[in-house]
């Protein structure tokens, strides 16, 4: 496949950047910094705003699909405009280029058992807040919109970097719990998640989860 990914050097996109090389796909890492791109098979970079969407959609168009791990930058005190106007951007590309749009978002708008969304708790960190009500109406936006040609994805609420192990099960609405009691999930499974959606559609126009 031909892949365009946006936010390839984070916490999250290295991992989908280096889960797609060992796929053997080709990889369109568009960035803002070339430099800090992994050296990998079938990769290449280039540089982009990926808040411009008139910039952005030539350089999607061609692609078989576009992975975004966008995030407006936490510890940002305006990452809530920050991440609603780029991650506005990338579905607007996307749409004019014609492709499907994967979008990774944040956990705070999966529901909790009453019916009502983690981000809305009173619990809910404040550090992350912000970045989790920005993700959580660009869902609620892409939802309005309607259609397949897209897919959200919300991580477990507790991600931490590891590698692929193929054994998490997924979810649509609400977080995915272990025996436990709770939601966690390697970025390596994260990866394998997204790169098994890209490869073979189940959630197109809607969001999925995962969890162990």
């Amino acid at each position: 496949m031909k892949i365009a990914l946006i936010g390839a050097t984070g916490h999250v996109g290295s991992a989908i950047l280096a889960e797609a090389a060992r796929r053997g796909h080709s990889v369109t890492a568009i960035v803002r910094n070339p430099g800090k791109v992994s050296t990998l098979p079938g990769v290449k970079a280039v540089t982009a705003d990926a808040a411009d969407a008139a910039a952005l959609s030539p350089l999607l168009a061609g692609h078989d699909v576009v992975i975004s791990a966008f995030n407006g930058g936490w510890g940002d005190p305006d990452i809530y405009n920050k991440h609603l106007d780029g991650s506005r951007a990338i579905a607007s590309a996307a749409d004019k280029a014609g492709i499907r749009l994967i979008m990774v978002g944040g956990a705070g708008s999966l529901h909790a058992p009453d019916g009502s969304q983690f981000v809305d708790s009173p619990q809910f960190p404040e550090a992350w807040k912000a970045g989790a009500l920005a993700a959580r109406d660009i869902l609620t936006e892409l939802k309005a919109k309607g259609g397949t040609g897209w897919t959200f994805v919300s991580p477990a609420m507790e991600l931490s970097p590891g590698e692929r192990t193929g054994t998490y099960r997924l979810g649509t609405e609400t977080p995915v719990w272990d025996a436990e009691n709770h939601n966690r999930a390697t970025t390596g499974d994260l990866a394998d998640a997204i790169l098994n959606e890209a490869e073979k559609p189940q959630f197109a126009g809607k969001r999925f989860t995962l969890g162990y």
